[in-house]
């Protein structure tokens, strides 16, 4: 008797829980070759919503935590990741109609930027905090701060690399985020949302939403709770950008832009999301050695494994890694000043500068 094949339709990741949308719409996941594959579901605006107060209920525990902790997690991800590598391999191939070689690569590349990512997280605040040089008896320090909750909206081709390389930096940084994953090839971001689940992550820290960008994301865009929006999923698509941003500025977001075109993801020191804002990309520039010099490709399994054997070695040597710096739409660097701390102890002030006789204690 022939088998009845079982035809799965892929849930939401919403607080650690995989939920039916609310609309109880589906759509249907083709392969490279227009073949059925899956069932994925079609987030609303009440998802959306959903995910958002998950993100926030999240962000206090998860910016809470030591930087080192953060990036623990992020490493029991990639290793997660590692051990699911079957199941990742053959969604890129359907994906992105990738061969098995190329499917292997894009793998590596993609863990290798998480656990790039992982060891950002204790060291952000030394390359863009310190101590600000001032002409006063008193001291002025710079630290970074998580902005809050983050709408981002993945790139629609690279369906894995791509989507690693928005997330990663927002949450080691402290932020959660919601997360519209490409809608025509969810199933790596399905599958990534299983890892996150059955790893350290806590529960809405990362939020996955499937389906159109067009139907959740006006309400993330205007959304009063959500803090800042990375539009790069929606690169090529100028009207619906331009909408989403005149909808964030009702209170004040940040905003990333959405690029002319989808970025090259083998190019992390052009693209990565931390590098905005640096003017020192190349010096700085991780993974260079990724791309063998053709567009879009990437340098043999070898090469990748060195390169992250090399990431590894820095981290347990504590150098400085190369890569990029910058602020990301979820980093707000906010002046700390010595003023704050005095003014609590009830220091005098005048013209901004504490006064002498308290200083002198200092």
């Amino acid at each position: 008797m022939a088998r009845v094949d079982v035809r799965k339709t892929y849930k939401l990741y919403i607080g650690g829980q995989f939920p039916r949308s609310e609309s109880g719409y589906s759509y249907e996941v083709l392969d490279a070759k227009g073949k059925f594959v899956a069932n994925a579901a079609q987030a609303s605006r009440k998802d959306a919503r959903d995910a958002v107060i998950a993100a926030r209920s999240a962000f206090k525990g998860w910016s809470g935590k030591t930087a080192y902790n953060r990036a623990q997690i992020l490493y029991r991800v990639a290793e997660i990741m590692e051990d699911r590598r079957p199941q990742f391999v053959e969604a890129l191939k359907q994906s992105e109609g990738l061969t098995p070689a190329r499917a292997e690569r894009t793998l590596d590349a993609a863990i290798d930027r998480l656990v790039w990512y992982a060891g950002w997280a204790d060291k952000i605040t030394q390359i863009v905090g310190g101590a600000n040089p001032v002409a006063g008896p008193y001291f002025n320090l710079s630290s970074p701060e998580p902005t809050g909750v983050i709408a981002v909206f993945a790139p629609q081709e690279s369906s894995l690399l791509g989507l690693i390389s928005v997330i990663a930096p927002a949450i080691v940084t402290g932020n959660t985020v919601v997360v519209v994953s490409s809608a025509q090839r969810p199933l790596p971001a399905v599958t990534f949302a299983e890892v996150l689940a059955t790893s350290d992550v806590p529960g809405g820290v990362v939020n996955i939403l499937t389906g159109d960008y067009t139907a959740p994301g006006p309400w993330l865009a205007s959304h009063m709770d959500v803090n800042a929006l990375d539009l790069t999923g929606l690169a090529g698509d100028a009207e619906n950008a331009t909408a989403y941003e005149v909808a964030a500025a009702d209170n004040l977001k940040r905003v990333r832009r959405a690029p002319a075109a989808e970025p090259d993801w083998t190019q992390a020191s052009r693209h990565g999301p931390l590098d905005r804002g640096s003017g020192d990309q190349d010096r700085l520039a991780p993974d260079r050695d990724l791309s063998d010099g053709r567009s879009g490709s990437l340098a043999a399994p070898d090469r990748a494994t060195r390169s992250r054997d090399r990431l590894r070695r820095d981290r347990d040597d504590q150098r400085r890694p190369r890569v990029p710096v910058g602020c990301h739409a979820g980093v707000v660097v906010r002046a700390v000043s010595h003023l704050r701390r005095a003014q609590h102890r009830g220091a005098a002030l005048r013209d901004g500068r504490i006064h002498r006789a308290y200083a002198e204690t200092l």
